[in-house]
């Protein structure tokens, strides 16, 4: 059986309907993080906008419930319009935890299975310090990225993760999620690392996770 871990994000205000179509789908281990969208303050001041605030929701299910629930965001939240926010599902190599494994598999051992790993986009993951995720996301557009969602977040990281990283893991957090192209991922991770990286203000590390599917992007321009 192939696992997944499904991701929405979507306006703070919208996000009990999304977690109410998980509560009706009985989806396990729905979790959800408060977010917000990382529009330059040039932007929003030039079009008078507040800050977006996002909610993201998340849980592990099968690839029947991908899409379930994937077809009720749809129609409940019109997520497959851009701008009503994003769903996507990242593939699971193994899961294990009680409840939610019972659930998934009717009381069985499993591993995830072997999905397709051709995967037209990525989930770039960043990890920085508080406070400097507008200089990660200048460096992320100036590579082709487009918007991203920031979570907050606190490391626990000990003496050997500091060092290795030259970043206190243990301090105050923020994270970002970038959805790329696959052909895009590596110059934005690199741009990234070079702007943003280990040994500037942001301290930022990232890493890529690939998505089986995705709903709500706004079609790519091709040159």
């Amino acid at each position: 059986m192939e696992l997944y871990y499904m991701i929405g994000v979507t306006e703070r205000k919208k996000s009990q309907t999304l977690l109410d179509i998980c509560k009706e789908l009985n989806m396990p281990m729905v979790l959800t993080n408060l977010a917000r969208g990382t529009a330059t303050s040039e932007h929003l001041s030039l079009h008078n906008l507040d800050r977006s605030e996002k909610a993201v929701v998340s849980t592990v299910t099968d690839a029947a419930g991908v899409r379930r629930l994937m077809r009720q965001a749809k129609l409940k939240l019109y997520i497959d319009i851009p701008g009503n926010g994003i769903m996507m599902a990242i593939p699971l190599k193994s899961v294990a935890g009680g409840r939610t494994l019972a659930y998934l598999t009717g009381g069985k051992a499993l591993e995830g299975g072997k999905p397709d790993m051709d995967f037209e986009y990525e989930l770039i993951v960043v990890i920085l310090n508080e406070g400097y995720s507008e200089l990660v996301m200048d460096a992320a557009r100036a590579a082709g990225a487009g918007g991203g969602t920031v979570l907050h977040a606190k490391g626990t990281g000990g003496t050997r993760g500091e060092k290795f990283f030259s970043v206190s893991l243990a301090d105050e957090k923020d994270m970002i999620y970038i959805i790329a192209h696959k052909d895009e991922k590596a110059a934005i991770m690199r741009s990234i690392n070079e702007q943003a990286g280990p040994g500037t203000k942001a301290g930022a590390i990232c890493f890529s996770l690939p998505i089986s599917s995705v709903a709500g992007l706004r079609a790519r321009e091709e040159n």
